[in-house]
């Protein structure tokens, strides 16, 4: 009973495997392979993110064999990632059907043309160095990493004993990276085909460059795009779009062999680009083509914005460590941190999404040179949002700071609750020849209370004690405090 079960059982698989066997569509073995390259581009589009990660889109004029054909699609990036690989017809949707598809980035070298024809023949010429004339002899490769192993009709030669020829180019080896693509055709012969793929080798960053005025309360912004291609190709006259934002990417188990390093190219636009949002990311559109050479570094004009309300602040920032000890001095000549800050607002002469990157500031000098006064990295900011730059630190603008007095009101005890008291006594020093106005910050631990104090604070957050204090020109001003904790 369990034999002709089995039996049962095998004869369906052969009739289902039959069936499959007959509904698949095979190509041909004898099928000629068809090239298209950049000549039969009617157009390209690159959408390139921000880690290293872009999406093409190339538009060509294929004349396909009707039935079976072989399609040999050159020029398409060295980094692909061929599992997100869409190849459609525009001009006859649904009549191009892909079988199989081969990624060749194998590219023609003299060493990768050596390493194919390893355990095959090739002819060995030689030129005699009193006559001229030229000799050949075949040679059966044996070897060829860290050196050229052949071997003769006598003997086993090393290194290069002439001139090597080859009788051609083995089929998987290209000399610029090539998609392979087997399928069948049902359209007509010539058809617009479009293929569409995502590829490392393409990435982008945003760069600005600040210029304050003379009193720090305006400044000009300029924002550039670089794009880096190491993919391995060309794209020329494409339609450049940009996408800012965290988008998730799941890692990848390999990663695809980088290229060389770039040249660098300045492409200023005529506009700024145009900006739109795209669910949660936003989308920079270059208005114009432009060509994004293999191997190459662009910049393209991003914005440009003038008279930009600003705003400079220097910034004293304290620890919370020195609230629950005693400590004495707690720094002399204490360095101020300045910072720079403006409204990503429409009001403002902005209110367009920024990408992330870093922004460089200048100023001019009295003979009328920019000088670079500080960068500072800023995140993906969107419209009507702050952008606050840390420069650096005031060279003429310091501070020494005590701890005057500390006590310990209570112990922990059954409650588990602290109690100290401390005061302080922070000196502002203004070398400067004008007013400084400096905002001291101190975070302060646990729940706490200013009882005593020489200049009124605030409390921006509840864990920070703020005082904007003014030193005059040349002069010095001293805040005292004295604050409660409990924790």
């Amino acid at each position: 009973m369990h034999t002709t079960r089995r039996t049962h059982n095998l004869a369906l698989l052969t009739i289902s495997c039959l069936f499959l066997f007959s509904n698949t569509k095979v190509i041909a073995a004898d099928t000629v392979e068809q090239l298209s390259t950049l000549k039969e581009q009617k157009s390209v589009a690159v959408t390139i993110y921000n880690d290293d990660l872009a999406l093409i889109k190339d538009l060509r004029q294929v004349t396909l064999d009707s039935g079976n054909f072989n399609l040999a699609w050159r020029d398409v990036s060295a980094q692909m990632r061929p599992e997100t690989v869409l190849l459609r017809s525009i001009t006859n949707p649904g009549s191009v059907e892909v079988l199989e598809q081969n990624f060749n980035f194998d590219l023609l070298t003299p060493q990768s043309l050596l390493n194919k024809y390893i355990g095959q023949t090739v002819s060995v010429v030689k030129s005699n160095p009193a006559t001229g004339v030229e000799s050949k002899e075949n040679a059966i490769v044996l070897a060829a990493s860290n050196g050229v192993v052949l071997k003769m009709a006598d003997r086993i030669e090393t290194g290069m004993p002439g001139r090597i020829t080859f009788d051609n180019v083995p089929s998987n080896l290209r000399d610029r990276p090539t998609l392979v693509i087997g399928g069948d055709n049902s359209g007509k012969a010539a058809q617009d085909l479009e293929l569409s793929y995502l590829t490392g080798g393409l990435s982008w960053k945003a760069d600005y460059v600040a210029e304050l005025n003379d009193k720090d309360d305006q400044l000009d912004l300029s924002g550039w795009v670089t794009l880096i291609n190491t993919s391995g190709t060309s794209f020329p006259n494409a339609k450049l779009q940009l996408v800012a934002g965290d988008i998730n990417r799941v890692q990848r188990e390999f990663a695809a062999p980088r290229a060389l390093r770039a040249k660098i190219m300045t492409d200023a636009a005529a506009a700024p680009m145009r900006e739109e949002a795209l669910m949660e990311y936003h989308l920079y559109s270059l208005d114009r083509l432009t060509t994004i050479a293999e191997n190459q570094t662009k910049q393209v004009a991003l914005l440009n914005a003038s008279a930009v309300p600003a705003n400079k602040e220097l910034v004293l920032a304290g620890s919370d460590y020195y609230y629950a000890a005693s400590y004495g001095d707690l720094g002399q000549k204490m360095k101020v941190d300045v910072f720079v800050q403006f409204d990503n607002k429409e009001s403002a002469r902005l209110g367009m999404p920024l990408p992330k990157g870093i922004i460089r500031v200048y100023k001019r000098d009295k003979t009328g040179n920019a000088q670079f006064v500080g960068e500072d990295h800023i995140d993906h900011t969107a419209k009507n949002e702050t952008v606050r730059l840390k420069l650096g630190k005031s060279f003429d603008v310091t501070a020494d700071k005590k701890q005057t007095e500390f006590k310990q009101l209570s112990t922990g005890g059954a409650s588990g609750i602290n109690r100290f008291e401390s005061a302080y006594e922070i000196t502002l020093k203004n070398a400067k020849k004008e007013l400084a106005t400096v905002v001291v910050q101190e975070p302060i631990p646990g729940d706490w209370k200013i009882v005593d104090e020489s200049q009124p604070h605030s409390k921006p957050a509840s864990n920070t004690a703020m005082w904007k204090v003014n030193v005059p020109a040349e002069g010095s001003t001293t805040l005292k405090y004295r604050v409660q904790v409990k924790y």
